[in-house]
């Protein structure tokens, strides 16, 4: 009964955090699932690639890959350079996750960048346990995806419309997320090192391949900055 009353509040806590991903999820995810409907796909598909795969931008990209021609080899490529950022979401979360248990396998799992962003700034409430704080805030996040996809490819099967500029939300929905961080928090030094790098990586590489590289300029930032960081935010 106890563990069932920190479970309860622990998802209390963390559905009013996960509100602005619920909205940017349902329509991203009404998006993929339109577009998959498109090509052939219909609920179950949709469903089952949205509840194991769990990533956006490569589903996206799944649905090009999907009337291609068959090539594992290209497609697995692909998935890791696009997802090729969540290594150094994992390096970041590693202390977080720490007493989390049987549960971090699928906190592992469910860490996409909205996730990430939500957890890597927040503490539970106080009274609150930190794991299933944790753990409600990935599965909410998670079934806004599954349940947007799911909306999507039944209106796909029922209604034709033009989809252009669908996939837009998640743009929007980053914005939202990072002008919620910056009014929350006073030390913007982690917000403007990613924005700087991301900058310059983009002007260097080009919008094709910049994005490794910015990651790696921003963790290398970090790393050496990391002191006057936490000093900031000890103030």
């Amino acid at each position: 009964m106890e563990e069932k009353k920190k479970r309860r509040k622990a998802l209390k806590a963390a559905f009013p955090l996960t509100i602005p991903v619920l909205t940017g999820y349902l329509f991203l995810g009404i998006g993929f699932g339109v577009l998959m409907s498109t090509i052939g796909y219909g609920l179950g598909w949709t469903v089952l690639m949205s509840a194991l795969i769990f990533a956006g931008s490569i589903q996206y990209i799944a649905i090009a890959l999907l009337t291609a021609a068959f090539n594992p080899f290209y497609a697995l490529l692909l998935t890791l350079l696009v997802n090729a950022r969540h290594l150094f979401y994992g390096i970041a979360m590693l202390e977080r996750y720490k007493g989390a248990g049987k549960l971090k396998p699928y906190l592992i799992f469910g860490l996409t960048d909205e996730t990430f962003s939500l957890l890597s700034t927040t503490e539970p409430p106080e009274g609150v346990e930190r794991k299933w704080f944790q753990f409600f805030v990935t599965l909410l996040d998670h079934s806004y995806w599954v349940a947007g996809s799911a909306i999507g490819a039944i209106i796909g099967a029922l209604i034709e419309f033009n989809t252009k500029g669908l996939d837009f939300v998640l743009t929007a929905l980053f914005v939202v997320i990072l002008v919620g961080q910056w009014r929350s928090t006073k030390n913007h030094i982690p917000a403007l090192i990613g924005l700087a790098a991301t900058a310059i990586c983009l002007i260097f590489f080009g919008q094709t391949n910049f994005m490794i590289p910015a990651m790696i300029l921003i963790l290398a930032a970090l790393t050496v900055l990391r002191k006057r960081i936490e000093g900031r935010e000890n103030v």
